[in-house]
């Protein structure tokens, strides 16, 4: 606990640690509501951030809803309007789904991104204070009942708030202080990130969000604003620490060994150097508590290798101020609406949540996998339900109906050796009878008090002691 003297105390109805997606999706729903809300940020904004930034029109759809699309597109990223994944030598190539009007996709940087939504925040009537870190929280009764920050000035000020928000990110600082930083499920990524910007050609396709599996190695590119395109690569993880040179390394040696990609990438100029994400694990940790929420990855984190982080952040961090801002003067309420919300974002993430941790695995394509592209490369229905999961319009289970998993199996049979087809179907069957334990046990969407930190345990006494001295 921190025992620095506090130079002021403030008041607001929302604290919101963060001020990135989730932390502005979250403040500007609750500001424009008429709330008082105060958004704080370790950073300088707007600033760079570890991310691979693709939006699939679900995620376009919640700049919308923000009222950010606009400012979003003078930004310059183009529009995504087609879809392409390749494997095993099969291309699937389709339209996107439509989400509230929006039918394409964008790839925009994070330093343009990011300084949209905080300036939308700012504009909805949200204060939005910059480098100012959290050093610890106020415990009354064991609730959260506020935060003490540094200022940019270096003083410790403390904020009190009905609610605190943690959207500071995967090594989240709120998720520490309350005692939610170990996850109540994790799964470890079968694959490491790396990815870097590339001038773009001026006669490429800059309309196709693209992606291909070679072997184990999996290879994307995704036009960008600035001319730019953003290729990721996620070739199996090694477990190694990376020493200096390596992400270059192990970057340019997946691109090798993808040759689709790296002719995509041929007459593009590399700008800036190559970034990498180790030692990745999708998880959920326990994400609300009395006086307390969690939104983004802060909670919730699923591999990069489906897309799915911005998405859920914007997503979530509205609907968790939707549920809240008419109930923040009710304590009792408040925490059955934090819990409501909770609840609502295990449900609807489960599935997703099992699926991108499938195609993290780091391995090259099996059995059934290769078939399910070969029918989808001529069924346009199933290329539709294929593209339209990453942008949770459809949903994993509609690609393996009995009807159609028979089919598949079939087809599979009479292509492929026996034994290779029957051992992936006996491992599918297993995955999926786990995660159907899973789903109905760890993820069935009623959680167990958290533990009280021990911050919270002495608050009580020392609350109103200490800080005002």
């Amino acid at each position: 606990m921190d025992h620095s003297p506090v130079t002021a105390i403030e008041w607001a109805d929302v604290v919101v640690v963060g001020a990135r997606c989730a932390g502005s999706a979250t403040a500007a729903a609750l500001a424009r509501a008429g709330r008082d809300v105060v958004v704080l940020d370790a950073a300088t904004l707007p600033s760079d951030t570890l991310s691979t930034h693709l939006l699939w029109p679900a995620g376009v759809a919640e700049l919308q809803r923000l009222g950010a699309l606009d400012e979003v597109t003078a930004l310059g990223a183009p529009r995504l309007t087609r879809a392409y994944a390749e494997g095993a030598g099969f291309g699937i190539g389709t339209a996107f789904p439509a989400v509230d009007g929006i039918d394409y996709a964008l790839c925009v940087r994070r330093t343009g991104l990011d300084g949209v939504l905080a300036r939308t925040a700012k504009a909805a009537g949200a204060e939005v204070r910059q480098r100012c870190r959290v050093e610890s929280l106020v415990w009354e009764d064991n609730r959260c009942a506020g935060v003490r920050y540094r200022d940019s000035g270096g003083a410790m000020v403390e904020l009190r708030a009905a609610l605190v928000v943690g959207a500071d990110g995967r090594r989240s600082t709120v998720a520490r202080l309350v005692g939610a930083e170990s996850p109540f499920l994790s799964v470890p990524s079968g694959r490491d990130c790396y990815f870097a910007y590339w001038r773009d050609t001026v006669d490429s396709a800059r309309h196709i969000a693209a992606q291909w599996r070679e072997g184990a190695d999996l290879g994307t590119a995704f036009p960008c604003d600035d001319g730019l395109v953003l290729s990721l690569v996620q070739p199996p993880a090694t477990g190694d620490r990376p020493g200096p040179g390596a992400a270059e390394r192990r970057y340019t040696e997946a691109v090798a060994r993808i040759p689709a990609l790296a002719e995509r990438l041929r007459g593009c100029e590399r700008v800036g150097r190559v970034r990498a994400a180790t030692h990745l694990a999708s998880y959920f940790r326990r994400s609300t508590g009395p006086g307390w929420a969690l939104p983004g990855d802060a909670g919730h984190f699923k591999d990069p290798v489906t897309a799915q982080g911005i998405r859920d952040a914007l997503h979530y961090g509205r609907l968790l101020a939707e549920s809240v801002t008419e109930v923040l003067d009710d304590p009792l309420a408040l925490d059955l609406a934090l819990a409501a919300w909770e609840r609502r974002r295990i449900a609807e993430c489960r599935e997703i949540f099992h699926w991108t941790n499938r195609l993290a695995r780091g391995e090259a394509m099996r059995p059934m996998e290769i078939e399910l592209y070969r029918r989808a490369a001529t069924d346009p229905e199933l290329a539709e339900i294929t593209t339209g999961i990453f942008s949770r319009t459809r949903r994993p289970a509609e690609l393996s109906t009995p009807v159609r998993a028979t089919s598949l199996l079939l087809s599979a049979l009479r292509r492929q050796p026996a034994a290779a087809v029957f051992t992936d179907v006996a491992r599918e069957i297993r995955g999926a009878a786990h995660e159907w334990r899973t789903t109905r046990t760890t993820l069935r969407g009623t959680l167990a008090p958290a533990s009280t930190p021990p911050e919270a345990r002495s608050a009580r006494s020392t609350a109103l002691g200490e800080q005002h001295v």
